[in-house]
């Protein structure tokens, strides 16, 4: 039986050259199905549609047991606008599914992740096949809902705690929410993109706040720094220490994630 998965995006839309790129790739593979919902393609000013229609096709995809997982397409932003209305509407066809996305598609990862339901994972999106070296990132993400683990972030193959993986302003604007789950216990992995490092820093303060009792943090690649008119003074890895310290939060190190190809996966919670 082929692997049947779902494409919904919750937040920004993608194009047909997106959508060909990857039904390319899962050809590679003989035992994937791809359906991707006509709302990938929706347009409502920065939306894949409206709030409405983006709910609509994300619980078309979650709560039909036809399919194995749910592919997000793309992040930007906006699944937070439709995350909690989502996880008090999924059924019971939902919790056999795969979840596979990242970036803004965290709001969703958290919400499924507090709520116990199916597989919550960080890992490379459709509209990642744009990027240089986006088709391998398209087959590592094809790979794991058909089964493979080479792809995983390297640090899980000797560390079985529990992890997730987080955008960092996704992980800071999640603290206080209804959606964030608790990870006292976890190893938390965060990676950012485009953005000053002052507002690392201002991230950090937040979201470091709201991780009391985890079993320490990892940082991933800090992409695409702007470059302000005044030097912050201290690098990301700098920068993530001293909060870590500030809460005695454990630093375990760097991560292999990112905004980029290379980005790999975290299951969420223990494998």
């Amino acid at each position: 039986m082929p692997v049947r998965i779902a494409i919904c995006a919750p937040a920004t839309p993608i194009t047909p050259e997106d959508a060909a790129r990857v039904q390319a790739v899962a050809g590679q593979f003989s035992d994937v199905e791809l359906h991707i919902h006509p709302q990938c393609f929706a347009v409502e000013g920065h939306f894949a549609g409206d709030d409405a229609l983006r709910l609509s096709a994300f619980l078309d995809c979650a709560n039909d047991p036809a399919f194995d997982a749910v592919w997000f397409a793309r992040g930007g932003y906006g699944s937070n606008r439709i995350a909690g209305q989502a996880m008090a509407q999924l059924g019971p066809a939902a919790q056999n599914k795969a979840y596979l996305g990242y970036s803004d598609m965290g709001y969703l990862l958290a919400g499924l992740y507090r709520e116990r339901i199916g597989r919550p994972t960080h890992g490379p999106m459709v509209a990642d096949g744009r990027r240089a070296g986006g088709e391998e990132a398209l087959r590592r993400a094809l790979g794991w809902l058909c089964g493979e683990r080479e792809g995983l972030e390297p640090s899980l193959v000797q560390d079985v705690r529990p992890a997730v993986a987080f955008n960092l302003t996704t992980l800071a604007m999640l603290g206080g929410t209804p959606l964030m789950p608790g990870l006292a216990g976890h190893v938390v992995m965060v990676e950012e993109v485009s953005e000053y490092l002052y507002a690392v820093d201002r991230l950090f303060f937040h979201a470091t706040a709201h991780l009391g009792g985890i079993a320490g943090l990892r940082l991933g690649r800090v992409s695409d720094v702007p470059e302000n008119e005044r030097v912050f003074g201290a690098s990301p890895l700098e920068i993530a220490r001293d909060w870590c310290g500030r809460h005695a939060i454990p630093f375990l190190g760097e991560a292999d994630i990112g905004h980029d190809s290379g980005n790999r996966i975290v299951p969420f919670g223990r494998r």
